[in-house]
């Protein structure tokens, strides 16, 4: 054999190593959905489709609310974890999912999966309120500077581009 030969079947079978390997890394459905259960997740897409079904209700309600619970009933939850599960396979690995599951099942897993609304509802709140502040600066300064009027808006006619936005210069002791 030729070296050109050799060098064909070792790519081939690097080739055929690497994804036998990569096949092998992939959680199965199975790893997944039990991920998903452990977790919640159908649990809180069902809370979520109920809200859902109520908004639509006060939004529409000329359509009776049977028809809401029964467009977004559990099959639909489970139709939207089928559809779910090759995200998992593709950012996890079999060994992720081993790993998620486990902890997960753990104690302290439990108390992450029941302290997580609370906390996530918490950080969204002080999110807002840190954007909300970072925002009234940011038009305070843009007021100041000259690129936004005093109701927030752009002037009628605008300030030269270079000077829009950059931030207020710090006023400077006259000597």
């Amino acid at each position: 054999m030729t070296i050109r030969t050799w060098a064909k079947y070792g790519a081939g079978l690097m080739l055929a190593v690497s994804t036998g390997q990569a096949l092998a890394a992939q959680p199965s459905e199975e790893q997944v959905r039990q991920l998903m259960d452990v977790v919640g997740i159908g649990k809180m897409l069902g809370q979520m489709n109920g809200q859902m079904a109520n908004m639509m209700q006060q939004t529409l309600p000329c359509v009776p609310s049977s028809y809401w619970q029964g467009f977004l009933d559990a099959n639909g939850t489970q139709q939207l974890i089928g559809r779910m599960i090759p995200i998992y396979q593709r950012n996890f690995t079999a060994e992720d999912v081993d790993g998620l599951l486990k902890f997960y099942r753990s104690p302290l897993g439990q108390k992450v999966i029941a302290k997580m609304p609370e906390t996530m509802a918490e950080g969204l709140q002080i999110g807002n309120q840190w954007g909300q502040e970072r925002g009234k600066a940011m038009i305070q300064q843009l007021q100041q500077n000259g690129t936004l009027g005093a109701d927030g808006r752009c002037p009628a006619s605008p300030a030269p581009a270079d000077t829009q936005l950059k931030p207020a210069a710090p006023a400077k002791g006259k000597h």
